[in-house]
């Protein structure tokens, strides 16, 4: 089982480890820094010893590492990680101002489907299945992010299920969710961000959500 770093400080970027097993193009670790795709949240990128990751996978509670296929790694063999921050980074504050959205949408739309979503460095999505121009909330889901990021609340991250790997974040007085991505300690982290609307087709509704400023509070 991948021991993986990046739920216990997601903000290290660099990290001494040792391959576990080489199948192939792909390599398995015995601990990580590198987040693989899951819960909508992209893969991070970056380095395993002097090769770029391609792609990253979860297998169980393992993680796949597709290596170029000229690599010469070795189960055994010590390596070094980086990863790209300035990516890793805007996912986290993206990846949680996507949940903050949602749980706020939650609030003023009880019973509303999501059916969606997708986080990327450059922007996140949710889509909902809805009737009507979901635009018509972002006044006061502006408003009440925007309160929030203010308030600088901690984000509270830990296991509901340790051995099968399951976890939550929480905002006290706010919300609590099951999620296993990477997040920042606190929503003053996310800073002001940008919503637009998308009609997907009948009944089914997008809200894209940009950062509209630089990272806010670093290590």
């Amino acid at each position: 089982m991948t021991q993986k770093i990046f739920w216990q400080d997601p903000y290290l970027t660099e990290l001494k480890t040792t391959v576990a097993a080489v199948r192939g193009d792909q390599v398995y670790l015995r601990s990580t820094i590198f987040f693989a795709f899951s819960g909508g949240q992209e893969s991070d990128a970056g380095t395993i010893g002097s090769y770029p990751v391609l792609a990253a996978a979860k297998e169980g509670l393992d993680i796949a590492y597709t290596l170029p296929h000229e690599h010469t790694l070795k189960a055994g063999d010590a390596v070094e990680l980086r990863i790209d921050w300035e990516r890793r980074y805007r996912l986290m504050r993206l990846h949680f101002a996507a949940e903050m959205i949602l749980q706020l949408v939650y609030r003023h739309c009880p019973g509303i489907e999501r059916i969606g979503a997708h986080i990327s460095a450059d922007k996140a999505r949710i889509d909902f299945a809805r009737d009507d121009s979901i635009a018509v909330l972002f006044p006061a889901l502006e408003t009440e992010a925007g309160a929030l990021v203010a308030a600088g609340k901690p984000i509270e991250t830990d296991f509901t299920d340790e051995a099968a790997q399951r976890r939550f974040w929480e905002v006290q007085g706010f919300a609590r969710m099951g999620c296993g991505g990477t997040h920042p300690r606190s929503t003053a982290e996310i800073g002001p961000l940008t919503l637009k609307r998308k009609r997907l087709g009948k009944g089914k509704e997008r809200i894209e959500i940009t950062l509209s400023s630089p990272a806010g509070i670093l290590i």
